[in-house]
């Protein structure tokens, strides 16, 4: 081999694909999203330039090059590393206490969770229909069905633990569909709870939450704790560092501690998880009819979950004598906290006296805990 040769066998611009050329222009897309949209951009952007990087060829900087800086990056979610970091950061942002004050509302959270089994059953039987139609198509199996479902949990860290241990071939499409749906909050839910709504019930105000101590919040983080570690182990991990974030907020003796989870860590992992995922998305992974089904499977778990979400809602509405406005009921989906500033601006947007923002919390709040409880439950039932 000459000088020349050697040289130009060596420019990855010789080796590229169609496919791979492909993905580039979405990453690009993507980053477009994110910078000039700002749909996500925390996340987004690192997941784009992370796809754009992995489908240059002999660059070896996808997530499966072994030895390659992004492999090394990637191992912090094959290991299950970041995820439940990301759950610890949160647990120090959030407050549990809308929830204690009002545990009813857990009800709304758990209606939210009605989008990850129609997300799931949707991915067997359509799935199925089109091995049929569509020559050489596999159907999905159960555990990458139940990957896609937590799709409905809208909660981009419980989405990328569970498939990361399901159906780690479908990882970054995964992602990608959790964490664009949690960005389209403010454009796919509103519709849905006008429909779902009636103009008297939007304008009901919600009584004021009871008050909610310190030491009601320190017990029930350590018993949320303690029962999930008992009853669901699997979903432990994640249950076990959201409680330990909130245990650090609520303790008032780790101001250092919560400062630094709320800001400087949750920034760091944000971009590891970011590139690390955008790195898995290699042409060959992504180009396939199977993305497509999940990305339209994401959005109708979405929605589902919006509509279980709202009608546990209305059926506490009656049941309390109108005490609950069904317009918190979006917040079912665990899309914290874009979900409860949906559900503020359209209650006020009918009632300028009407304060839902904290009252949404409490579903929210229930919903992520939730989700996860089912994550851990599918990875126990379907997990290798």
């Amino acid at each position: 081999m000459t000088f020349w040769d050697k040289l130009f066998s060596n420019f990855g611009l010789m080796h590229i694909t169609l496919p791979q050329v492909i993905m580039i222009l979405i990453a690009l897309l993507l980053a477009y999203l994110a910078i000039v949209k700002k749909y996500e951009p925390l996340l987004l952007l690192p997941l784009a330039f992370g796809m754009m990087i992995a489908n240059i060829p002999l660059a070896a900087l996808s997530s499966y090059d072994d030895g390659g800086l992004i492999y090394y990056l990637y191992q912090g979610i094959d290991l299950g590393i970041y995820p439940p970091m990301i759950f610890l950061c949160i647990g120090a942002m959030t407050d549990f206490g809308p929830l204690i004050a009002s545990p009813r509302n857990a009800l709304i959270g758990l209606g939210g969770q009605l989008g990850i089994f129609v997300a799931m059953g949707g991915a067997l039987l359509i799935g199925q229909a089109l091995a049929y139609i569509i020559p050489g198509l596999e159907p999905f199996s159960l555990s990458e069905a139940a990957a896609i479902g937590i799709i409905g949990s809208s909660d981009g860290p419980t989405s990328i633990y569970t498939a990361d241990r399901l159906a780690p071939d479908l990882l970054p499409v995964i992602t990608v569909a959790a964490y664009s749906y949690m960005a389209l909050v403010p454009i796919i839910q509103p519709p849905i709870m006008r429909a779902l709504t009636t103009p008297k019930e939007r304008i009901i105000v919600m009584p004021e939450s009871k008050r909610v101590t310190r030491k009601q919040k320190i017990i029930f983080s350590f018993a949320i704790t303690l029962a999930t570690l008992l009853l669901v182990p699997a979903a432990g991990s994640l249950i076990a560092m959201l409680m330990l974030g909130n245990l650090i907020k609520e303790s008032g003796v780790t101001e250092r501690y919560v400062r630094s989870l709320q800001n400087d860590l949750l920034n760091i992992l944000t971009l590891l998880i970011g590139i690390s995922v955008g790195a898995t998305a290699t042409a060959e992974r992504i180009l396939n009819p199977h993305t497509i089904l999940i990305i339209c499977l994401g959005l109708f778990a979405f929605a589902f979950g919006t509509i279980g979400g709202i009608i546990i809602a209305k059926i506490l509405c009656k049941v309390t004598g109108g005490k609950v406005n069904p317009l918190i009921g979006n917040s079912g989906v665990s899309a914290m906290p874009m979900a409860a500033r949906v559900s503020q601006k359209l209650g006020q947007e009918y009632n300028p006296h009407n304060y839902l923002l904290m009252h949404a919390m409490g579903p929210i709040v229930s919903s992520t805990i939730g989700s996860a409880l089912i994550a851990g439950i599918f990875i126990t039932l379907f997990g290798s």
